[in-house]
């Protein structure tokens, strides 16, 4: 089970964990916005006939080893005044994918997010449009830090590729470890003050109190348009180029390229204040 995630629906905190790649909802946190008898609540939902042959048709479409005769017996017994049911003998008896049961520090029964919603639907129809509301929001909010994340990886990599061009034609034989440090560290503030207009240092002694770098705090735009930069520093460096002529060179470049990305996002104004 991975790192928790909460989503707050009308004043619940809801736990979202994923597991094999799929999200399952805490039914335990959802049932507590009716009652604290939590497990009582979803075994009077899950005794319902109208449940029972939803779970056996989520199973029987995603759930290769699903049992069915096993679900053929629960949905025979359901409306009896005796039968009961719960999520862990449901998942014994049927061999179910769609709960986990889990003890612990984040215990209870969690549920496939379309059982979730059922449930949640079960509890309250205007309960389960804002459950749904909610996750959807955080699914928008991973998505965004995953294109984030996809770009520092990128910016990384080009990095990579832009201090092996720095190693191969700047760095005379026999230098210092210092030396060729600072060397490493030189190059990387020509990106910095081409994009940024400041240095490494300059960043840091503005900002004291944050911690990561100038380059942790940028935006997805200024990570595209420095990924760029860095290959194109790599072409200057091995054709040559002076370090303060790459630096107007990349300056033009990156002046140029956010220009375009802040027009693509709609976010570009002229000089003025004036919108484009």
């Amino acid at each position: 089970m991975k790192k928790n995630k909460t989503i707050n629906v009308k004043g619940s905190d809801i736990t979202v964990v994923q597991i094999n790649e799929h999200d399952f909802i805490s039914l335990t946190d959802i049932a507590k916005h009716k009652t604290d008898d939590t497990s009582a609540v979803i075994g009077n939902w899950m005794r319902n006939r109208n449940t029972i042959e939803f779970l056996g048709i989520w199973e029987t479409l995603y759930n290769p080893d699903f049992k069915p005769l096993e679900f053929e017996g629960f949905k025979n017994q359901a409306g009896l005044n005796a039968f009961t049911l719960s999520p862990q003998k449901w998942v014994n008896a049927t061999n179910a994918k769609g709960f986990i049961v889990k003890a612990g520090r984040y215990g209870g029964t969690y549920a496939h997010k379309d059982i979730a919603f059922k449930f949640a639907s079960w509890i309250s129809v205007e309960f389960e449009l804002y459950v749904v509301k909610e996750f959807q929001r955080l699914k928008e909010n991973e998505t965004k830090e995953l294109e984030w994340d996809l770009k520092r990886q990128l910016t990384k990599i080009n990095y990579r590729i832009h201090t092996d061009a720095i190693k191969e034609n700047l760095i005379p034989k026999y230098l210092t470890v210092q030396q060729i440090s600072y060397v490493y560290a030189n190059e990387a503030d020509v990106l910095n003050m081409a994009l940024f207009g400041k240095t490494a240092k300059q960043w840091r002694d503005q900002n004291p109190n944050e911690k990561g770098n100038i380059r942790d705090y940028a935006n997805v735009s200024q990570l595209v348009c420095l990924a760029n930069l860095e290959n194109l520093n790599a072409v200057f460096i091995n054709e040559g180029l002076k370090q303060p002529d790459r630096l107007v060179k990349l300056n033009q470049v990156a002046i140029q390229q956010m220009k375009i990305l802040l027009q693509d996002a709609g976010l570009h104004k002229l000089e003025g204040g004036q919108n484009e």
